[in-house]
């Protein structure tokens, strides 16, 4: 079992990068207002401390106006009372705390010259606030705490006022996330294929969502133990794929290397095969031997030995993947540069200087996907070959 020091690290860290990230999006960008869903709450499609669920949403324009693109926050998730009280006062589990706007950049943004085959769609920021990878909903309510477990609740709610709103009428549509968010592209692929328009172009894009199973530097298996302790703590069972819950226990089904062979609608993984929100929490966790402390923030102060093992992990991730079989119609895009999330930062989505498979940047790789222009699969060499890799010691 996980020990509580672990878990809490595992969030907080998770936490501390979801702000990272905030912080970061918000450098430029075009500034986008929220929307609070208030007719959610007589749904109980609420966050954690009860509040209404939120989005950002920036109307499509020319060609693009029938074109959606629903993009999920991450922010790690909370696995028991104690871990989901600290989360349900802050913006990843009340909207009373979220900010009234946020910036749209990288996959997000509205500029043609950095985001080509996006740029004018109808997109969309889903905030996040449930701590379940919008797969919780558990009916009672505990009045000594006042936690409300209604993920799966808030991901019908904003899905159906954005039906409403117009994407019921959508020629394309993709749904997108980023680590959390990403892990809910994922899980919520195909549902969110069934609410499109039949002949509707409609796919699903994971960023930094592929999280693998793996021991830890010590022997322990404690993010499995963790996503066990996700499931039940937020009664998310019922709402994971039952072509996965049927074979094995619901905590296992969290991780995609069990759930991507069953989805049927096209899905492009990005990932770094040394996601280094991966390394220093699941590979690396809090109170591992403190020999590790610079190479897991700073892959470039790793020793011989020590990239040894984070050779191994870049191992255990491609298996994972070779698993899920070659479907023609899966894109992927898994390079060595030492990151999480990689559609959100505009210096990575896309600029000169930008990560690079081949000849191709992300968003080429993922439009070009997408509009069936021609496929993408390619998986980059080992850490340090990559020199398109960009230098963020601490993303």
């Amino acid at each position: 079992m996980v020990n509580g020091g672990k878990q809490l690290r595992l969030w907080c860290s998770a936490f501390a990068c979801a702000l990272l990230a905030l912080a970061v999006a918000e450098a430029d960008g075009l500034f986008v207002d929220i929307t609070y869903l208030e007719s959610a709450v007589a749904k109980g499609a609420v966050c954690l401390d009860g509040s209404a669920p939120a989005y950002h949403l920036a109307p499509g324009f020319g060609s693009g106006v029938n074109s959606w693109l629903v993009h999920f926050e991450g922010g790690g998730w909370c696995n028991n009372v104690t871990t989901c009280q600290q989360r349900m006062h802050t913006r990843l589990g009340s909207s009373k705390e979220m900010a009234k706007q946020v910036a749209f950049s990288g996959i997000l943004s509205d500029a043609p010259g950095y985001n080509q085959d996006f740029h004018n769609w109808n997109k969309v920021r889903v905030r996040y606030c449930d701590g379940s990878s919008f797969t919780g909903d558990k009916e009672e309510v505990d009045p000594r705490t006042n936690i409300h477990y209604r993920g799966a609740r808030i991901w019908q709610a904003v899905l159906e006022d954005l039906l409403a709103k117009g994407m019921n009428r959508a020629e394309n549509a993709l749904i997108s996330g980023c680590s959390a968010g990403g892990l809910t592209s994922i899980l919520h692929c195909d549902r969110f294929h069934q609410l499109l328009p039949v002949g509707a172009r409609v796919k699903c894009l994971s960023d930094a969502g592929f999280f693998i199973n793996v021991k830890d530097i010590a022997g322990e298996n404690h993010a499995a133990a963790f996503f066990n302790d996700v499931v039940t703590t937020h009664g998310s069972a019922r709402n994971l794929p039952s072509s996965c819950t049927s074979k094995l226990p619901a905590g296992m089904c969290f991780f995609p290397q069990n759930e991507v062979k069953q989805i049927q609608t096209p899905l492009f993984i990005l990932n770094s095969a040394y996601d280094s929100w991966q390394v220093r929490n699941i590979l690396i966790p809090g109170g591992s031997d403190p020999r590790w402390r610079n190479c897991k923030h700073d892959i470039s102060q790793c020793s011989a030995k020590q990239l040894e093992t984070l050779q191994g992990f870049r191992d255990h991730f491609l298996q994972a993947l070779e698993e899920q079989g070659n479907s023609s119609t899966r894109g992927l895009f898994i390079n060595s540069c030492f990151v999480h999330c990689q559609t959100e930062i505009q210096e990575i989505w896309f600029a000169p200087s930008s990560p690079a498979l081949g000849d191709k940047k992300i968003a080429k790789a993922v439009g070009d996907w997408f509009y069936d222009r021609s496929p993408f699969q390619k998986v980059d060499c080992p850490y340090p070959c990559d020199s398109t890799c960009p230098i963020l010691k601490n993303s």
